[in-house]
């Protein structure tokens, strides 16, 4: 195909795309993107700042302060804030902690350049002054901050754990740190690996919210907790044999239709009673092995709920496969099917 030359770069770009270059093309429309993201965030930077609520695409509500959880969700496509976006996201994954500062500091940054642009300023020279400015930080002023800050000596003392964690507990909920570092770092003791270089996994801690309670009332529990009663009257067991099912307790259909014919009521008796006398079966050989609490990933049917108090065994039912793992590596057990 011959390139219309009097067309130009829109001749050979699709249907709907554009071409911007130049200051008022794109510089300043990249300066203005970073500028709108960073205002959106900069409102929750600190203790008190306020909480966003974002609905993605899912429709799903989320209450949060979190800059990186804010930037996430908001599916941005112009490259410049993308940028920033992903930013946002290596602060997280490095120190876990920042991202707004980082969003909010580089929006500022971008802000103040806006003016050298329209003087003239062309953007390599700005790069080059950022860098150098950037290098002088490291070299002469940070290096005297860091000297005010103890470094953690050990991080297997819960004393030196809390002292690190207190300052970024107070970011977020401010007032209520000297409530949540000890439990962190009990938390994190309780996970940690006890030899080698100290480090623990944060998806072995969860947090559990019960309805009613208050923060003051929180607790570590070295174990696992489940949101939801239990599905016996019997509610308690010590040192018991745990038996783990990935699907649910109750008798399965079959995978063809079948025909039963039955010519009278006895007929009717029997063939509710063998299904009784099979699902009996069944639980009595898991308490014959000694089992005393029973977790089932699916449903639990009504006759083999009444075996299993029959038999004096607990029953947990949890609907999350996530749930399931998570009971499996508290437990050491591993989901049967």
């Amino acid at each position: 195909m011959a390139y219309n030359q009097a067309a130009g770069l829109g001749g050979m770009l699709k249907k709907g795309h554009k071409s911007m270059q130049g200051l008022q093309g794109a510089t300043l429309r990249n300066v203005e993107a970073c500028h709108e993201i960073s205002t959106i965030t900069r409102t929750s930077l600190g203790p008190n700042g306020m909480n966003k609520l974002v609905v993605n695409h899912l429709g799903k509500i989320i209450v949060t302060s979190d800059c990186a959880t804010i930037v996430k969700e908001l599916e941005i496509e112009h490259p410049a804030a993308k940028m920033l976006q992903l930013a946002a996201e290596a602060q997280d994954f490095e120190c876990g902690d920042g991202t707004n500062l980082v969003v909010s500091f580089a929006g500022e940054l971008l802000s103040q350049t806006e003016d050298l642009f329209r003087m003239g300023l062309h953007p390599s020279d700005a790069v080059a002054g950022f860098t150098k400015a950037g290098d002088k930080l490291m070299e002469e002023f940070l290096p005297p901050l860091a000297e005010l800050i103890t470094p953690m000596a050990d991080g297997r003392v819960k004393e030196e754990l809390e002292r690190v964690v207190k300052p970024v507990l107070a970011a977020k909920q401010l007032g209520s740190e000297d409530v949540l570092a000890p439990l962190v770092a009990e938390a994190c003791l309780g996970t940690m690996s006890s030899s080698g270089k100290p480090s623990f996994s944060a998806e072995s801690v969860r947090v559990a919210k019960i309805l009613g309670g208050d923060i003051s009332q929180s607790h570590v529990v070295n174990g696992f907790v489940a949101l939801r009663g239990l599905e016996t009257t019997l509610t308690t067991a010590k040192d018991a044999k745990v038996v783990v099912f990935g699907c649910g307790i109750e008798a399965s259909a079959t995978e063809a239709k079948g025909t039963v014919l039955m010519k009278n009521a006895d007929d009717l008796k029997n063939y509710n009673k063998t299904e009784e006398k099979k699902m009996e079966e069944i639980i009595k050989g898991i308490a014959d092995s000694g089992i005393k609490v029973l977790v089932a990933g699916g449903s639990v049917s009504e006759m083999a709920l009444h075996f299993i108090e029959r038999y004096g065994m607990l029953c947990l039912r949890i609907g999350s496969k996530w749930e399931l793992r998570r009971l499996c590596t508290a437990t050491g057990a591993t989901a049967l099917v």
